[in-house]
């Protein structure tokens, strides 16, 4: 067990990478009580309007639609520290401001909308900052495990922001919860100052002088020439606009399915987060990259777990299918990720992983209004299996496409146990 654990975490030996997820932990425990207050609090101010949950859940994310293939090339031209230190500082700043807002009474429903466009350009400059300056901090070679702890750091944020936050609303209002969001996003200001730029891991990186001629364009054409890179891109899509708005699709069910208080919709997020954080660990053993089948799998299985939550005829069978969801959600997104950065040139990473988090996070501005309108003329829970429905047509019309292509066949094995297997005239 000792040897275990030691395998699973041994990224953490490294002192770059210590100070980044330390700080990353505690701004993201607060970054999703924030997420959970905000949507609260639109609640409030419109009285149970789904329809103004996915307007907000859209311009938080527009800008990563709109400025993150710009940040990609930022990241392939810049010091990636000094970028995360600018993008952290500015998303403070707001932080503060609308914890002002709220405490004061001010509030008003364009200042949410305002607050979450305003935050969505700072994520978007942030992300794919951050996903490419990974490797700098630990190396290729422990990759796969860093980023697996990175997976794992957001879901640990994501089971105690939502359960804290449910809790406080409860007993303080929305107003505290943004102040302790705002005073948690310093950390990673001061981690980023305290490390030390001569440990980072920067010789696959081109010389200074030629990262001027780092490109959008030459970003996607080198992904477009990438089928390996472009499926689980292309997938991620589908399932991101579809499948992926649980921030949406949970609040809407606790509060107008099930008619729940705060601290019962916080209890759906911590299951999707519990469930998640297990799927983060299972991929830190990982040390090589993933096969295609391997995300393949994954996406039909988070596709089915997530088209049985929108069908679950109560609570509790909600709570429970949101563990597996979680599980299959991060343990995709987490595959897909892995295979795309192990299988990208450093000089092309900021660009590539940029055009990965627009994939993953810039599809909701398209999705959520949608999702949005279909909670509220036909159900929380209708916009929740519909998604699923669309993201296992599109899991299984991919693992349709791979199997033509490779020649390769799938099997069904009963002993010992019922489990399908891949039957390749090649190694993937």
């Amino acid at each position: 067990m000792q040897a275990k654990l030691s395998t699973m975490f041994q990224s953490l030996r490294v002192r770059n990478y210590r100070l980044f997820a330390t700080g990353q932990l505690i701004k993201l425990i607060g970054v999703w009580m924030m997420f959970i207050a905000q949507d609260w609090l639109v609640l409030e101010l419109t009285d149970n309007s789904a329809t103004a949950l996915g307007v907000v859940t859209a311009l938080q994310f527009t800008p990563v639609l709109l400025l993150t293939l710009l940040s990609g090339r930022l990241a392939d031209r810049y010091d990636k520290r000094l970028l995360l230190f600018a993008a952290n500082a500015f998303w403070t700043v707001l932080a503060l401001a609308m914890s002002v807002l709220v405490i004061t009474g001010l509030v008003q429903l364009w200042h949410v909308f305002a607050f979450a466009a305003l935050l969505g350009v700072a994520n978007a400059v942030e992300t794919p900052v951050r996903q490419a300056f990974v490797s700098e901090l630990v190396g290729v070679s422990l990759l796969p495990n860093a980023l697996s702890l990175n997976a794992a750091t957001f879901n640990s944020a994501r089971i105690i922001g939502p359960a804290v936050a449910g809790l406080a609303i409860a007993a303080f209002d929305v107003g505290p919860v943004f102040l302790v969001s705002a005073l948690s996003s310093i950390a990673p200001l001061v981690n980023v100052v305290r490390m030390r730029p001569a440990e980072l891991h920067r010789k696959g990186l081109p010389p200074v002088g030629q990262r001027d001629q780092a490109k959008v364009i030459d970003g996607l054409r080198y992904v477009w020439r990438r089928s390996d890179l472009l499926l689980p891109m292309a997938l991620m899509s589908v399932m991101g606009m579809s499948l992926f708005n649980f921030q949406l699709t949970l609040a809407a069910l606790a509060k107008t399915v099930f008619s729940t208080g705060a601290a019962s919709f916080g209890l759906f997020t911590t299951a999707l987060a519990v469930g998640a954080l297990v799927g983060a660990l299972a991929g830190t053993g990982r040390r090589s990259r993933p096969s295609i089948w391997l995300v393949l799998g994954a996406a039909v299985g988070c596709a089915t777990f997530g088209t049985l939550v929108g069908l679950a005829p109560t609570y509790w069978l909600v709570v429970a299918l949101l563990l597996p969801t979680g599980f299959f959600m991060v343990f995709f997104a987490q595959a897909a990720n892995q295979r795309v950065q192990l299988g990208v040139e450093a000089a092309f990473r900021g660009r590539v992983m940029a055009l990965w988090v627009l994939v993953f996070l810039g599809t909701n501005p398209v999705g959520a209004p949608v999702i949005g309108w279909v909670a509220e003329t036909f159900g929380a829970g209708a916009s929740i299996w519909i998604g699923g429905l669309m993201s296992l047509a599109a899991a299984l019309l991919a693992l349709t496409w791979q199997l033509r292509r490779s020649g390769a066949r799938l099997r069904l094995r009963m002993l010992p146990m019922p489990r399908f297997y891949v039957v390749s005239p090649t190694a993937e």
